[in-house]
């Protein structure tokens, strides 16, 4: 019998995109780990728990790379390049090293100032009475803005690269992401190309003129800088601002208490993680994860959103509660492939809903908020639009 997928395990006529947490805490009362189907890619097990899903992320028998699924025949030509998502050591330690000093606590403060001038500019453009759209208007532009200037992209692109990055990251349909991957691939392979190198400025710049990285490498590192620089962070800055407006006892905290604000970013990592699963992790050897056993070849997802709902790491777990102790939540995910942007991002969120809130002191939901669409994949899950109204 082939296994159930999520939406087949949840309730008739239950949204799984708008609220997959029921689903979550059915599962994690069975057990550790389930036996699931996902659309598109086949089986594969699913790690729900807290405790099993840190031991999964740190198990060294568990590989991103996929030349380790027991079927694996190739990328299907629609990989771009090779990155630190999809490798192990020594080739991810080599990559990683290449842009880790861009993205560390010391280099992203020395960005606040940046940061806070594009916020700053966004909010001008938001009306003081009426109704505007958050992630069109303010969480979508700040994160593209941030890392494209980081990236060294021009201008004139960053509205059309957005497009190919969300049918990447969320696909309507099998020929459009291919479409998308095949203009974004070559888009970046312009951009790197020995003939603008040297003329580029900025982190890939930097890259395509002194890193020791292959041709494949260096297209595999724009394009997860430029993707995972932006898509998470957009959702992560409207989820925030949901959650608090949708409980108005802890926004009301927020607004006499700012310095919770960076404590209210953890807690809607942990909340409403965006990251929803960890990209498919392989094994290597057989293991055991949580009492399950699986084996060489087997695919592995690792739900970082059930995990940081368990309620034997955090009592009342579907409580959200900007002065709950958040950190453990596994929101970047852990170990080898925790979340290098995770300093960016924490940034990017505090700055975006510290300022909002003080220029924009009153707003609400300009519509009823069960009604908004929710965007979903199998690793990433966010907001369509967050229509609000000011004053």
């Amino acid at each position: 019998m082939p296994a159930p997928t999520l939406e087949e395990l949840a309730p008739d006529g239950h949204d799984l995109a708008s609220n997959p947490y029921p689903v979550y805490a059915a599962l994690r009362a069975e057990g550790p780990v389930h036996r699931v189907l996902v659309p598109g890619s086949g089986e594969s097990w699913l790690v729900v728990t807290h405790d099993a899903a840190r031991a999964a992320l740190t198990d060294p028998r568990l590989s991103n790379d996929i030349r380790h699924s027991a079927s694996w025949q190739g990328d299907g030509g629609h990989a771009i390049g090779r990155n630190m998502l999809q490798t192990e050591p020594p080739q991810h330690t080599r990559l990683r090293r290449a842009v880790a000093a861009r993205f560390t606590t010391g280099s992203i403060a020395a960005l606040r100032p940046r940061i806070e001038a594009v916020a700053l500019r966004l909010l001008d453009a938001l009306p003081e009475q009426g109704t505007a759209d958050l992630v069109t208007r303010y969480a979508l532009p700040l994160p593209v803005t941030v890392i494209c200037d980081l990236l060294g992209i021009p201008a004139d692109d960053r509205a059309v690269f957005h497009a190919w990055s969300d049918e990447l990251v969320i696909p309507t349909s099998p020929e459009a992401a291919s479409t998308a991957a095949a203009a974004l691939t070559g888009y970046l392979a312009d951009l790197i190309s020995p003939s603008r190198a040297e003329r580029a400025t900025g982190l890939l710049g930097d890259l395509a003129t002194a890193a020791d990285l292959t041709s494949e490498e260096l297209l595999g590192m724009a394009f997860l800088i430029l993707v995972a620089g932006h898509e998470t962070t957009v959702d992560l800055i409207s989820t925030t601002v949901h959650a608090l407006l949708a409980h108005p006892d802890q926004l009301a905290l927020l607004r006499t208490e700012p310095a919770l604000t960076e404590a209210a970013v953890e807690e809607s990592l942990r909340y409403n993680s965006p990251v929803h699963a960890t990209a498919f992790r392989f094994a290597a050897r057989p293991l055991d994860i949580g009492g399950t056993r699986i084996e060489a070849g087997d695919s592995v997802l690792v739900s970082l959103a059930a995990a940081s709902r368990d309620p034997l790491r955090f009592p009342e777990p579907d409580r959200f509660d900007v002065r709950r102790p958040a950190r453990g939540h596994l929101g970047f995910g852990h170990g080898l492939h925790h979340c290098l942007g995770a300093p960016l991002a924490r940034v990017e969120t505090a700055v975006a809903l510290r300022l909002l809130l003080r220029h924009r002191p009153t707003l609400a939901f300009a519509t009823d908020p069960d009604t908004l669409t929710w965007r979903s994949s199998t690793l990433l899950r966010g907001l369509a639009e967050l229509p609000l109204r000011f004053g």
